[in-house]
């Protein structure tokens, strides 16, 4: 895999932001009720002692869990008119991701609420996880 190649399904990201502009390119692969988001790991998403920073992992997650939840939302004819905020976000950290290697969320659990909806999460440097996030969303109205 080079930068220029992420691994199948993965196509360049959809939704773009300000705060997400230094983290690109950004890739995202969509199913039914989750969206992965992934990328290849440079050294600016690096702390001072050369690996990831905990805080591009933590927001890589909550991103992908907000847009797995609005992902399951809209399959049940239920799109957030107004979107979703964070309420909670908990990043359990467990190994350590370094340059070059292809950083991806797995959103495996989506549960939708009327108001409320819950995801968790495992983030994964080559395929080996790095960290889980759990984190509760508002639904908000237009």
């Amino acid at each position: 895999m080079s930068e220029l190649t992420p691994p199948e399904g993965y196509v360049p990201h959809f939704r773009k932001s300000r705060f997400t502009d230094p983290w690109e390119p950004l890739y995202s692969r969509t199913a039914a009720r989750e969206v992965s988001i992934g990328l290849l790991l440079a050294e600016a998403h690096c702390n001072s002692r050369g690996l990831v920073h905990g805080g591009l992992i933590a927001s890589l997650a909550d991103n992908a869990m907000g847009l797995s939840c609005v992902a399951a939302l809209s399959g049940e004819a239920r799109a957030p008119t107004g979107g979703l905020v964070t309420i909670s976000l908990s990043t359990d950290y467990l190994g350590s991701a370094r340059l070059g290697q292809w950083l991806a969320t797995d959103t495996h659990f989506v549960k939708t609420g009327g108001s409320i909806c819950f995801a968790d999460c495992l983030v994964r440097a080559d395929g080996e996880p790095v960290a889980r996030a759990s984190a509760t969303f508002k639904v908000l109205s237009a």
